[in-house]
């Protein structure tokens, strides 16, 4: 709207301008008439100036969780993944590949993600100039997890290939057969789906295939005259619903929705869990980018190969026991456990030395140094409500690993780590210990403790213990 208002008025002044030209060329002397020539020249290479760097650069503003704000002047051209990399830089962060930018429509209360590749200024040129819409700067963990463990995000009941034998799908060649641009998995299940002008909802079966996304007038038909034809992916996009029980009377609040750019009307559904959903808005993804998203997930790993930094998967690490004159590989899960937690505690005994060496007299001494030590920690996010938590880790993605740690509300003085698992978040007490005067923290009953923190956070990213999972990415804020 402002480059169609600019350019109006632009051409408004070169009316004005030639206008004066003739007027002076029938009424002035020919002196009068160069210098007007030159000045009117010279008022065109100005405008023109203007507007050539109005077309090079715009200025636009990107918002963090908290909803601070910082404007930018970016090149008309720059893509989501630029923009990323830019405050990557600024913000001095470290670059692990999850950052994201979203796109948010505040009055339609949904969001995406803007995939790396995309144009941001053609995002920018869809926004209606009556509605609130903003950029968001932040981490999305699940972004391209679906690479790496293809069996979380399709259950084997909701895909179809129609190269599989007896039913089962291959896993390893589900992604393969999303990016092949003949073929194309066949997704379906149940979703319930709101009747446009009706604020009801109703069960149907749906099915997702390369011509776009369908729903069954009967029953779980598949039969094309039973099919009813609801988008086509080449000119819409996928978006997840935010709070879709309060905003839209869903069953569920795993709502997501297909837009069309041009269109103010939204096609909503509504999944009966985070797994389905998933499944769903994974599918639509790849079936829209295809290959695009493949080269946006290895872009960051190719560059890496290219330094001579030795890359360590977690599947090559194993447990090892030191403590005799030769280390050895522990086969046993029950005895690697039990170096793990001895392990706790022998850096329990090391914290205890160190302090007692740096001179701390008192317990008291000791709490305040472990209480300073987690708060300048990112994964610390102190008092951060159950419902809050749950909210950042979803919007940072839900896959295994995301944590964060808080104050507890219920238990004063005492700590809750919020963990991500099998796309549920699951909240663990962690209790207070007193051995003899001192305090630790712990998990699992006294069994492992800890001096700080730091240390619990260090211990359970390298072994599981009592955990369904290791600690793998946190949760982190950070001010634009």
């Amino acid at each position: 709207y402002a480059f169609y208002k600019s350019s109006l008025l632009q051409c408004c002044v070169l009316d004005g301008l030639i206008f004066t030209c003739y007027v002076f060329m029938w009424c002035c002397n020919i002196n009068t008439l160069q210098q007007l020539i030159i000045y009117t020249w010279n008022m065109l290479c100005t405008i023109f100036s203007t507007f050539y760097l109005f077309l090079l650069f715009q200025v636009i503003k990107v918002y963090n969780e908290d909803n601070t704000s910082r404007a930018v002047e970016v090149p008309s051209d720059i893509t989501a993944r630029d923009i990323c990399q830019l405050f990557v830089l600024k913000n001095h962060c470290i670059d692990d590949h999850s950052w994201t930018l979203f796109e948010h429509i505040s009055h339609l209360g949904i969001e995406r993600t803007i995939e790396d590749h995309e144009s941001v200024m053609e995002v920018l040129s869809g926004w209606a100039i009556d509605t609130e819409c903003r950029l968001y700067f932040r981490k999305n963990f699940a972004k391209y997890e679906f690479f790496r463990k293809p069996l979380a995000f399709f259950p084997d009941h909701m895909v179809s290939i129609s190269s599989e034998t007896n039913g089962a799908v291959d896993h390893s060649l589900l992604i393969q057969t999303f990016l092949n641009s003949s073929t194309c998995p066949e997704i379906h299940g149940h979703l319930h789906a709101k009747e446009q002008s009706r604020k009801s909802w109703k069960k149907f079966y749906f099915v997702l295939r390369r011509s776009g996304l369908y729903f069954s007038n009967k029953g779980t038909s598949k039969e094309p005259r039973h099919l009813q034809f609801i988008a086509d992916f080449s000119d819409s996009d996928v978006y997840t619903v935010l709070s879709a029980k309060k905003l839209h009377g869903a069953p569920t609040d795993c709502g997501f929705c297909v837009k069309v750019p041009s269109a103010r009307d939204l096609k909503l559904l509504c999944a009966d869990d985070e797994q389905t959903r998933t499944c769903w808005i994974t599918a639509m993804r790849l079936l829209k980018y295809g290959m695009e998203l493949y080269q946006n997930f290895i872009q960051p790993h190719q560059k890496q190969k290219a330094s001579p930094m030795r890359s360590i998967s977690e599947n090559s690490l194993v447990a090892m026991d030191f403590s005799g004159q030769k280390s050895r590989v522990i086969e046993n899960p029950s005895e690697a456990l039990s170096v793990a937690v001895e392990e706790g505690l022998s850096w329990r005994r090391k914290s205890c030395h160190r302090l007692s060496s740096h001179g701390s007299p008192s317990t008291s001494q000791s709490s305040v140094s472990s209480i300073a030590l987690h708060l300048a920690q990112s994964w610390f996010h102190g008092k951060l409500s159950r419902d809050e938590a749950q909210r950042l880790i979803t919007q940072q993605g839900l896959i295994d690993g995301v944590f964060l740690l808080r104050d507890s509300q219920s238990n004063p003085k005492t700590f809750v780590l919020s963990l991500c698992h099998m796309q549920r978040i699951k909240h663990f007490q962690i209790l207070p210990v007193d051995d003899e005067g001192e305090l630790f923290h712990s998990l699992d009953d006294g069994h492992t403790r800890f001096s700080d923190l730091i240390q619990l956070v260090e211990f359970y990213q390298l072994n599981r213990g009592v955990l369904p999972c290791k600690l793998k990415h946190h949760c982190a804020r950070i001010t634009l």
